[in-house]
């Protein structure tokens, strides 16, 4: 409905969510349940640095829902891409952000600290790789 009201700020539309939402559960070390929803990525600038913004809608009671966002830098992901001689792919890059999700829901002391954006930098891109087992 507001959608002439993003482009006018400069907002570019979410993309990537799969047609089908699937509500998701996540029981965090901090001893919330949370539950979630891929809502999609896009482009995105903080500050002087470029990247991708994953946006999830997140709940701790089942019944308000609110947007918890992840910004990853372009640099994390170049860092990692030199070092280790391959690219970072989409799924990769999906998998960092709902990897540093479910770090903040574990770090974060309440559901209200998670309305703060969530900032992946190179060391966090690192590490969850290696969690993976992707490096």
């Amino acid at each position: 409905m507001f959608g002439w009201l993003r482009r006018w700020r400069g907002e570019v539309p979410l993309r990537g969510a799969p047609p089908v939402r699937r509500l998701k559960c996540y029981s965090a070390a901090s001893g919330y349940v949370y539950e979630y929803f891929y809502e999609g990525h896009r482009p995105a600038r903080r500050g002087t640095q470029q990247g991708a913004q994953y946006v999830f809608s997140v709940s701790a009671d089942r019944k308000q829902f609110f947007p918890v966002s992840v910004f990853i830098s372009e640099r994390s992901l170049e860092l990692f891409a030199s070092k280790h001689g391959r690219e970072v792919t989409g799924v990769e890059r999906y998998a960092v952000a709902k990897m540093s999700l479910f770090q903040a829901f574990d770090e974060r002391p309440s559901p209200g600290a998670m309305r703060e954006e969530i900032h992946v930098g190179p060391a966090d891109v690192e590490a969850i790789f290696e969690r993976l087992g992707l490096t």
